[in-house]
């Protein structure tokens, strides 16, 4: 027994070790940190690095293996729920991007408007913005202050606005700004107009788009719960290792890579089926 935890322990740094120090293709490298820092961007996490995330991924998931295998003294058992723990930090910081963009979502009608009463009252466009990071908001509030400190120290109006739309990283902010820009380089009396118009818009789509969330909720609860109950049951049967030492068998490990194959493509294909079209980012 010892020298097949060893081995799966084995097994489970030489894959952590080969993931970054393997070469691998440019092209995929790049696209997969490309996704990995836009989630952490969509989740307010944009400072964290790549590297140091992947990092945490490999240490939650040989934490977890190394406590399973202690409680169960099995290593398949371990390994299995080693891969999940690796996974948890990825559903955290997905989860917190989904409510960081429902909840900007929500205020961003708020947002115009005050956009809108300050342009009425006379204040210019950078202004008005900066304004914002005092009595916007108060989820926007930090990255429309950072505005206002990149504005005071360069004064360039464009630079200050793509940095405020990467701190954002959210598609209804990439709207608005780019909105404010083309308001700003083209110049008229229309821009009240605009703002008034485009808040009257986010609010029926922010409107819209929570009633259908809500209807299909119970397909992504479903989903989740369906996934989860075979691996809970198999969790409280590591408490009994007599019970749970089987699946150190050729048979209960392919049992195990077969159950998990199977319960990562159902889950895949229901939020899939069940999930509403995802906003995307423009000129980012």
């Amino acid at each position: 027994m010892g020298a097949l935890v060893g081995l799966g322990v084995g097994i489970g740094l030489m894959l952590v070790w080969s993931a970054f120090t393997l070469p691998r293709g440019p092209r995929r490298t790049a696209r997969v940190e490309g996704r990995i820092a836009h989630q952490l961007a969509r989740a307010g996490l944009g400072e964290v690095p790549v590297a140091g995330f992947a990092a945490l991924c490999a240490g939650c998931g040989l934490v977890t293996a190394l406590l399973i295998q202690v409680v169960s003294h099995t290593a398949p058992v371990a390994i299995a729920f080693g891969l999940m723990g690796a996974g948890l930090p990825v559903t955290v910081v997905s989860g917190r991007a989904r409510r960081r963009q429902r909840e900007f979502a929500e205020v961003w009608p708020e947002a115009v408007d005050n956009l809108a009463s300050a342009v009425r009252a006379g204040m210019s466009l950078p202004d008005a913005l900066a304004a914002l990071g005092t009595r916007g908001p108060e989820p926007l509030r930090g990255a429309f202050d950072q505005f206002a400190l990149d504005y005071q120290v360069t004064g360039r109006f464009g630079e200050c606005l793509d940095r405020l739309k990467a701190r954002l990283a959210d598609p209804v902010g990439d709207r608005v700004v780019e909105g404010l820009r083309i308001a700003r380089e083209v110049g008229g009396g229309e821009l009240g107009r605009l703002l008034r118009n485009l808040s009257g818009y986010l609010r029926d789509e922010a409107r819209t788009r929570s009633e259908l969330e809500s209807r299909q909720a119970w397909t992504i609860n479903g989903a989740r719960l369906a996934v989860a109950a075979p691996w809970l049951v198999l969790l409280f049967m590591s408490l009994q290792s007599e019970v749970v030492h089987r699946y150190a068998s050729p048979g209960g490990v392919l049992v195990l890579a077969v159950g998990g194959v199977l319960c990562l493509l159902a889950y895949r294909l229901m939020m899939r089926v069940g999930r509403l079209p995802a906003e995307r980012r423009i000129l980012s």
